[in-house]
């Protein structure tokens, strides 16, 4: 499944991740030589980094919409 798809990065590859330690999508991303780039993302990123680290964070992200 894709969980990025500017960036074409997919679960398992945030699982990957995370395994390795990223706890952010943006380090998750950066395992990949990519960066976050519209952002619409990184709330189910940030779930699949949590579920495979065995952590739940209490409250996601903000990303402001493009003016």
């Amino acid at each position: 499944m894709i969980v990025c798809i500017c960036n074409r990065i997919t679960e398992s590859e945030v699982r990957m991740a995370a395994r390795c330690g990223a706890t952010t999508p943006e380090a998750a991303y950066a395992c990949q030589g990519c960066e976050v780039q519209c952002g619409c993302c990184l709330d189910y990123a940030q779930e699949v980094i949590d579920e495979e680290r065995g952590t739940k964070r209490k409250h996601l992200r903000v990303v402001p919409k493009a003016a």
